[in-house]
């Protein structure tokens, strides 16, 4: 009798973005965002843009670079107490006092749900030493995202000379942000309960997203606002396989901005899933049995608009293991071209 291993399927798609049948029309006059652009990341398609490179103030989604940065350096569970120097900053706050102890975690959390000036301020200090320290690091890491169009000046988004980006570069950011499993966990929480002060006490910090509530499959961003930058939203949705970013900059109706936006972009992107190779079988030696049947560890899909693009695989398994064999064992991969 057969036993089994598993095969681990490594999924690369290299079919680009190929042309798009629209379901129904979307123009520019039907956003009113002064800029805006509906992002697939996993084709790297801008399905709609409207002045997408124009640079413009972005206001408190700068925070999703601010907190990526944050959940990047891998320390959560470092303690911060807090300076004044730290909260004296305007605006959106959650609640920090010089004094107060909170964990790094804590602050991206704050900075995520109840957008706070001060949490942004204080990481940027913890992280960077200075302002124009952090500043630097966003920046780099901007560059290294391939965002073109951005100059970050500060952690919060307020309101600075040569503080600025585009619809498209925040679109790709988003996207980069959303990847990594933490940031997407933490920026679609409701709200969460969390200990900070002096001494810390539990309090509540409430996410301002309304899509979170109001748009199905609907798992974040950001949202934004200053006089200056007008309305600003970055958020993300996955239906059936399908992940899309959204983003509007300066946007009166921005909840109806990406509610039309996003519906657009499920009625154009669609994903089907790829075939898996189920018969495979691997020699065993030194076994009681003399191969396993191998299987895939998942069912990878192909997102793609217009029609399904022709999809080649190439397997890669190896030509024996030796005993024993464990259910859950990498014994090979396969890439979709």
């Amino acid at each position: 009798m057969l036993k089994k291993g598993i095969l681990v399927l490594a999924f690369t798609l290299l079919c680009g973005a190929v042309a798009v049948s629209r379901a129904f029309a979307l123009e520019e006059g039907d956003i009113s965002a002064k800029a805006a652009v509906l992002y697939c990341p996993d084709t790297g398609e801008v399905l709609f843009a409207k002045n997408k490179d124009m640079r413009l103030p972005m206001a408190s989604t700068t925070k999703i670079m601010t907190s990526l940065l944050a959940i990047e350096s891998n320390t959560p569970d470092l303690n911060v107490i807090v300076s004044e120097q730290m909260v004296s900053v305007e605006g959106s706050s959650m609640g920090l006092l010089p004094g107060d102890s909170v964990t790094l975690r804590n602050l991206i959390y704050g900075m995520l749900l109840e957008s706070g000036n001060d949490a942004a301020t204080v990481t940027a200090y913890v992280l960077g030493d200075t302002l124009q320290g952090f500043a630097g690091m966003m920046n780099a890491k901007a560059k290294e995202i391939g965002m073109q169009n951005t100059n970050f000046i500060t952690p919060s988004g307020l309101d600075a000379e040569e503080h600025y980006s585009t619809a498209y570069d925040m679109a790709l950011l988003a996207a980069y942000a959303v990847d990594n499993p933490e940031f997407a966990a933490a920026c679609s929480l409701k709200s969460i309960r969390v200990d900070y002060g002096n001494p810390p006490y539990m309090r509540t910090l409430s996410n301002h997203n309304r899509l979170l509530d109001s748009y199905e499959g609907c798992f974040g961003i950001k949202t934004g606002f200053t006089k200056k930058s007008g309305r600003c939203l970055v958020s993300a949705a996955k239906r059936d396989g399908v992940t899309l970013v959204c983003v509007t900059l300066n946007a009166p109706n921005d909840w109806a901005d990406h509610q039309k936006l996003f519906d657009y972009g499920f009625e154009t992107v669609k994903s089907a899933d790829l075939p898996v190779e189920d018969t495979l079988s691997l020699s065993v030696v030194g076994g009681k049995a003399s191969s396993v049947r191998v299987e895939g560890a998942y069912s990878p899909k192909v997102v793609f608009s217009d029609s399904l693009p022709e999809v080649q695989n190439e397997i890669f398994l190896k030509p024996f293991e030796y005993a024993p064999v464990k259910k859950g064992q990498v014994l090979g991969s396969v890439v979709y071209r």
